[in-house]
């Protein structure tokens, strides 16, 4: 195993760890808004701390692109890192959220890790080497198509001015597919596209650290990546397809007649 993914494998148990001795206090913690549905508590930031002091420990050089604090360092190594993604799940004792840890070399994605603390599921992926989950290989799935799959999606609630437009692309995919799952975390939902639990994903408006890792084991597990184009712009612009290649572009040809101006861009 790559030496800098047993760090954040480290970091990863430590910090959800950590966030499962919370659980049974979620009633006396403070909770702020970062903005219209978007929280963030002192867990958190808590987890996010031990996630870097983990590994500025072990490569003091590297830089960081954290949810919380933000970024830092200047290095062609970047750590993007989400502590808890699924924090409202959290928040409410849903047992669906996750730590995710990517690394970047010279803005090229290499190792990955999510890790479920409830399930004690943890996935990883290093560039060129696969997927796993708890050390077994995982597969994106086969379909061609959306007919008959599982699908996965996140609403729009940080840019709710393209409700709309997410509301016609559930409704095509809803035409076809088996059923669509909206579990509330990104990070775990790409996980599950990568262990072939879901069969394909889309979502509006994340950021890196919600992605970063899920693409990597994705791309490790024989799927395929990209922006509402098919193109590799969805760290820049939020805008995420994934599925095996097939599905993925199946997918990519359902959304355009959706797409605004603004999502196409």
């Amino acid at each position: 195993m790559q030496p800098m993914l047993n760090i954040a494998i480290r970091a990863a148990r430590a910090a959800g760890d950590y966030i499962s001795r919370q659980v049974n206090n979620i009633p006396n913690l403070e909770i702020e808004s970062k903005s219209t549905n978007d929280f963030v508590t002192q867990v958190d930031r808590m987890a996010e701390a031990k996630i870097i002091e983990t590994l500025l420990k072990a490569y003091p050089d590297h830089s960081i692109l954290a949810e919380e604090s933000g970024k830092s360092g200047d290095s062609d190594y970047q750590w993007i890192i989400d502590p808890l993604d699924g924090t409202t799940n959290f928040l409410h004792g849903f047992p669906h959220f996750a730590v995710s840890i990517a690394l970047a070399h010279k803005g090229r994605l290499e190792q990955a890790v999510i890790y479920d603390p409830m399930k004690q599921e943890l996935f990883c992926a290093s560039k060129g080497e696969g997927a796993t989950v708890n050390n077994k290989r995982i597969r994106v799935t086969k379909p061609a198509t959306t007919e008959g799959a599982l699908l996965g999606t996140g609403f729009p609630f940080r840019a709710k001015h393209h409700f709309p437009a997410y509301q016609g692309m559930f409704n095509e995919f809803f035409k076809s597919a088996a059923d669509v799952r909206r579990a509330g975390s990104a990070a775990l939902d790409l996980a599950y596209v990568a262990a072939g639990r879901l069969d394909g994903f889309w979502e509006i408006g994340l950021q890196p650290w919600d992605m970063a890792a899920g693409v990597l084991l994705i791309r490790e597990a024989g799927g395929l990546i990209g922006d509402f184009n098919g193109d590799d712009k969805y760290l820049e612009n939020g805008n995420i397809v994934a599925g095996n290649p097939k599905l993925f572009a199946d997918m990519i040809r359902k959304l355009q007649p959706h797409l605004t101006a603004e999502l196409k861009s």
